[in-house]
């Protein structure tokens, strides 16, 4: 008879990384009471879940998927990989959420979807990013496994019926497993880089940066990892409040279990515009959401969604060769907020020429054409409430990023986000064409970047890093020694004031500028857990 021992906080570790309630704080540190006592523990999760959106439906398109679990989460035995989610077209869903996938990217769509072309599966032997879907994702193989922590495993696909992605990982896989999703698209609208960090379910989502403008197509993703089904509801905010409703109300779109609803944003407007602040929010049940945007003269990208409302924000990585950045903030609720515009560069911190600070009307979108900000120096802008100025409880900002010039620009999207508490990873680098930023508004600090083995092999390699206050610092990360292949890059916050971090990759695409930016929010590998002199042990007796 094997006795395993499950206390209270292990309990609670593994209903807080379910659920997300719990608070995410860096290692060895512990919430005090008013008292200053110690009231809990700080545990790495034992379950971590994670959602991947349709990649394209473009038949120009060819992605990549790179996972991987940063070495050092307890335990020996556990597992970490992704099934395909079917994809539901909205209309039959009631909801009048528009045209769903009919016309996607300039796709096809489809409600069958299937790995590579030959359906053979993906480089690796696995499924491929599917296998038939029957049964709302619980068929076809795992796709991405990974068998040790610390070694990337990556795959392709080219099949414009690529699904939507969902799964979990458990044990040693769970404290920071990271899934990288990277598709090149060669032609048309949307022709360039367009790149997303895969990510965990939850009730709410604020995407500021998005359009329903005739020369954009933006489609919000919502998938739905669990066994029941979710209702969700859309919000669209514009420079003037809420917009009217268009063909479709976005009110009341059931996402049903395993499986993934795209909504083109256009058809919940009357009229279309171009800077819109979406609002996710899942009124039963909770899923996972990406915005996608496509442009017919700029290319595109995943749009993610900007960290929850704060007074102060940061939005790390803007690239020092940038020709354009379009910030868009919105202030939720009833209050006006007044804030300071600043860019971190790497000498300190630097008021934009006329834009040293900025008025935003609660409820309503205030964007401002900050253009060749960065000057060809890469920054971080830090938002934050402006002296004697009117504080919002809260704001969420993101900035549109172009580069290059004439025909030949790209578009990225930089949402503010959260800082890294214990750590963070990117996954998906190569031995070029990768830029990590890490920005310290404040204070400074000290970090590790340690990069992963290879996925073709190598050893693990770190080195530490200090970033003064008020700046930024923007580099090539380490590679791994020996090794080939992708590999990630985890970013460890060691002492000092907040970082922030952003990973740009970039790829020359017959003269086009090719990028995409991924910011980096801790990757909540740790939770609180409240003190328990109760143990509660559970005996198995397999």
């Amino acid at each position: 008879m094997n006795r395993t021992v499950l206390g209270l906080g292990g309990t609670v570790v593994a209903l807080a990384a379910v659920t997300g309630l719990a608070t995410l704080w860096a290692p060895g540190e512990a919430a005090q009471s008013s008292g200053g006592a110690t009231k809990a523990a700080y545990k790495p999760v034992e379950r971590t879940t994670l959602v991947c959106p349709q990649p394209s439906t473009s038949d120009v398109a060819e992605t990549t998927y790179t996972a991987v679990t940063p070495k050092g989460g307890p335990g020996k035995k556990g597992s970490a990989s992704l099934r395909p989610a079917a994809l539901v077209d909205p209309e039959q869903q009631g909801s009048g959420a528009g045209e769903g996938s009919k016309d996607s990217e300039g796709g096809k769509g489809g409600k069958d979807s299937k790995g590579d072309k030959d359906g053979k599966g993906g480089k690796n032997g696995d499924s491929g990013a599917g296998g038939e879907q029957q049964d709302g994702g619980a068929a076809g193989k795992p796709f991405l496994p990974l068998s040790t922590p610390g070694t990337p495993v990556t795959d392709d696909t080219s099949d414009p019926k690529a699904p939507a992605l969902t799964g979990t990982a458990d044990g040693p896989f769970a404290p920071g497993w990271t899934v990288q999703q990277t598709t090149t698209i060669g032609a048309g609208a949307g022709r360039g880089l367009h790149g997303t960090s895969c990510t965990a379910p939850d009730t709410s989502f604020w995407f500021p940066g998005a359009s329903t403008a005739a020369d954009r197509q933006d489609y919000v993703h919502l998938t739905n990892p669990d066994s029941d089904s979710a209702v969700v509801d859309l919000e669209l905010y514009g420079k003037d409040g809420k917009l009217k409703s268009g063909q479709g109300s976005g009110e009341g779109i059931t996402v049903p279990a395993h499986s993934t609803v795209p909504v083109l944003l256009s058809t919940l407007t009357s009229e279309p515009v171009t800077n819109v602040t979406l609002h996710v929010t899942a009124r039963s049940g909770r899923v996972g959401a990406q915005v996608h945007a496509s442009d017919t003269e700029l290319g595109g990208d995943w749009l993610p969604p900007a960290a929850a409302p704060t007074p102060s924000v940061v939005l790390p990585g803007i690239p020092k060769d940038a020709t354009s950045v379009r910030l868009a903030v919105f202030a939720p609720g009833g209050h006006d907020a007044d804030l300071k515009v600043k860019l971190a560069g790497r000498s300190g911190l630097i008021s934009p020429a006329g834009h040293e600070t900025l008025h935003v009307k609660a409820g309503m979108v205030t964007t401002v054409d900050l253009k060749d900000l960065t000057r060809g120096e890469a920054g971080s802008l830090v938002l934050s409430p402006a002296e004697g100025g009117r504080k919002a409880p809260g704001i969420v900002a993101a900035a549109r990023v172009l580069r290059g010039k004439g025909g030949k620009q790209e578009s990225a999207f930089v949402p503010a986000t959260a800082a890294v508490r214990k750590q963070a990873t990117a996954a998906d680098n190569g031995s070029s064409g990768s830029t990590l930023s890490l920005t310290a508004p404040e204070a400074g600090a000290t970090v590790r970047v340690t990069a992963s083995a290879g996925s073709g092999g190598g050893s693990p390699k770190s080195t530490t890093v200090t970033v003064k206050g008020r700046t930024t610092k923007a580099f090539t990360p380490p590679g791994p020694s020996g090794g080939k292949g992708t590999y990630a890059v985890t970013v460890e916050h060691l002492s000092g004031g907040p970082v922030y971090a952003a990973r740009m990759l970039e790829r020359e695409q017959s003269g086009l500028p090719a990028f995409t930016i991924q910011t980096l929010p801790d990757d909540g590998s740790t939770v609180a857990v409240p003190g328990s002199s109760q143990d509660l042990s559970v005996l198995n007796d397999d």
